[in-house]
């Protein structure tokens, strides 16, 4: 019932939010770059009025769209959400607040209190919910369409501390989880398409990955649909916050799957399986992660599956060699062949609710080319005891599309796009519908 009457208030409170304009897209789309330095995806929107372009760190499992309001946060269509209001409800929010400061976007008093995550530093803090026009580019999923424009888009404002650690230029982070207020839900509300959207991370730094706001086509040069070869998957929720500070019952935002096995070659690793589930406390389970820049295994996982990576490869005449940080696992190159999917190295399978559906991992998204003739396994231990059994991290999603069902809770993917003869560059940005 709780459920139904947010959506009813998400619905009430988004239908005098979008733009007056009668066009209704079916789609929206932002572009996604790699930073060089920090390794973090990095998508950029249009905000305020009058509108300015800001950069903002994509977060895969974030609650919602944080920016700093202290350096320059200029808008004559800023609002500051009041207490106990529809929008406060929908943010879940607990706390209610005052500024004894001169008002301004980020200090207001009786507005409604969340907390913005900084979730690459575990940092967070107190931030005044508000709402802001942000506009948008719509798509046919092949090709950009007319801007559209939210007039009222949910976010919170955050202090400049809150971007220690993120890449240079970016204004906050862009929360792509499974909350009210997250970018999916309220751009799906607000234009009325299905509540699914779909990412696909580029491995260059010179070129543009894409996320898209809405159900397919999704589109990539020279013409393929990658929604049409999706492999899919349950979602689950861990029932307990992930988040750096949370309120108590509030469930997590990131997206979990099944993960019920691995293989190395097409062969089981031994592993304690109970790590693969969520517990009652919330720990364990597999999650994905976008501010992770390589995928995280549990010490026990990650000793079990480097030993097997690292025996397979071996049998292929792949020589082992010193480690290079981040890296325990490296080899000479000398030996390894190329393929379409990148170097010729043992396969790796993350099993899912069945032997027969799996996500395959070839070596372009298992290999990292440190130096001219070493790659290193793009895996790291994540110790002992961490919250999470096993975060697979951006390096292991690029040129893989993912679709995100947050009505039905399941994933859909495509394993490397390479196979198809495309990457996740190839959506056409240039040309306009």
């Amino acid at each position: 019932m709780a459920a139904y009457l947010q959506l009813l208030l998400l619905a009430a409170f988004l239908s005098i939010s979008i733009s007056s304009a009668s066009f209704r897209p079916d789609a929206l789309v932002l572009p996604v770059s790699k930073d060089a330095s920090t390794l973090q995806y990095v998508t950029k929107v249009s905000q305020r009025t009058p509108l300015v372009s800001i950069n903002l760190v994509v977060d895969l499992g974030g609650r919602f769209l944080w920016v700093d309001c202290e350096n320059n946060y200029v808008s004559s269509t800023y609002r500051p959400v009041r207490c106990r209001s529809a929008q406060c409800s929908l943010a879940r929010s607990e706390g209610c607040g005052d500024c004894f400061g001169t008002p301004r976007p980020g200090c207001n008093n009786n507005t409604c209190g969340v907390s913005p995550d900084n979730s690459v530093t575990r940092t967070a803090t107190s931030g005044e919910l508000a709402d802001d026009v942000v506009s948008i580019q719509s798509t046919n999923g092949s090709n950009p369409g007319p801007v559209v424009t939210d007039q009222r888009f949910l976010f919170s404002c955050a202090p400049t501390f809150l971007l220690g650690g993120l890449a240079n230029g970016v204004s906050g982070m862009a929360g792509l989880g499974r909350t009210r207020i997250g970018l999916p839900s309220q751009f799906a509300a607000a234009f009325s398409f299905h509540r699914k959207f779909a990412i696909c991370l580029t491995s260059t730094k010179s070129s543009n990955g894409v996320i898209f706001f809405g159900d397919g086509p999704y589109v990539f040069l020279p013409n393929v649909d990658a929604s049409q070869s999706l492999i899919y998957t349950p979602l689950y929720i861990n029932p307990v916050s992930t988040a750096s500070a949370y309120t108590q019952g509030e469930p997590s935002a990131e997206y979990f799957i099944g993960v019920k096995s691995i293989k190395v070659n097409e062969k089981a690793i031994s592993l304690n399986t109970s790590l693969l589930s969520i517990n009652s406390e919330g720990i364990g389970g597999t999650k994905i992660s976008t501010v992770n820049p390589y995928t995280i295994l549990e010490t026990s996982i990650y000793k079990s599956f480097t030993d097997a990576f690292s025996k397979e490869a071996t049998s292929m005449n792949i020589t082992r060699v010193a480690g290079v940080a981040p890296f325990d696992v490296c080899f000479s190159s000398k030996n390894v062949a190329s393929t379409r999917v990148g170097p010729a190295v043992p396969s790796i399978d993350l099993v899912l609710q069945s032997e027969s559906v799996y996500w395959r991992i070839f070596g372009a998204n298992s290999m990292v080319q440190v130096s001219d003739d070493v790659l290193c396994l793009g895996f790291v231990d994540g110790g002992s005891n961490p919250w999470t059994s096993i975060v697979i991290g951006g390096y292991q999603l690029e040129n893989n599309l993912l679709q995100f069902d947050l009505a039905t809770s399941r994933l859909g993917f495509s394993s490397s796009l390479l196979f198809r003869q495309t990457t996740c560059s190839n959506f056409n940005f240039t040309s306009i519908a």
